[in-house]
């Protein structure tokens, strides 16, 4: 019970910090902000509370708004996987030394800007509750919109939903799709997809997976992604 509370208490901060950024970025109204609907598609879907969604579009409207600098840190974990960590901080030097501190712990190396993200490729993913759609004619429809990839996944729950996947330049084109067809996205983000996959046995994921969660765990720390099959 407590590590689930502990996991959704990490997403409504990671939300919640995606929604300071975008009102910065484009203002608090969401009609005139896609960034905004994004972040407020995926605060529902991870049940974060309605007033905790407008207390932070008024926080980032106040004049003690604190400024997030995004950045990606790129290492290797353990067994030569390749790790991407997207951080929101408004204080880099605590969070290079939190991440660089995880990553030596955990028995991996943090690099060079340019080290690894060659490695993945940057790609809107859109995830969509399946009932009513037909995913062939589906798929048909979004190809003019910069659609990559259609196929099955799961949501937070565990629940089955559709994914699609565009590249990241087509991201608004297709936000815009989706919207213009009446189909609200159960979750809209932006994510690293790896080229390649590092197979491991059980012992030696366990061990990445390890430094995954503590990297997860970090305050500043957004989302992190791998290479591990």
């Amino acid at each position: 019970m407590f590590a689930r509370w502990d996991r959704m208490a990490k997403q409504f901060t990671r939300v919640g910090k995606e929604i300071v950024i975008a009102v910065k970025a484009g203002g608090p109204d969401p009609a005139t902000n896609p960034a905004l609907r994004r972040c407020m598609q995926n605060a529902k879907a991870v049940n974060m509370p309605k007033d905790r969604v407008e207390a932070a579009i008024k926080r980032a409207q106040g004049k003690e708004m604190v400024n997030y600098d995004e950045i990606l840190y790129e290492g290797y974990g353990p067994h030569g996987v390749a790790i991407l960590v997207e951080t929101a901080t408004d204080n880099h030097v605590r969070t290079v030394a939190n991440v660089k501190s995880v990553f030596n712990k955990g028995g991996g190396t943090l690099g060079n800007s340019g080290s690894v993200a060659f490695q993945f490729t940057k790609m809107g993913v859109f995830k969509l509750a399946p009932e009513g759609l037909n995913s062939e004619d589906l798929e048909l429809e979004l190809i003019d919109f910069g659609l990559e990839e259609l196929g099955e996944g799961t949501g937070e729950n565990g629940e089955e939903v559709l994914v699609v996947r565009c590249a990241f330049t087509e991201f608004g084109n297709m936000q815009k799709a989706l919207e213009e067809k009446g189909l609200t996205p159960l979750s809209a983000e932006l994510e690293w997809i790896p080229n390649t996959t590092v197979s491991l046995n059980e012992e030696q994921a366990q061990d990445v997976l390890k430094l995954v969660d503590k990297l997860e765990q970090d305050e500043d720390v957004q989302k992190v992604f791998h290479n591990l099959a």
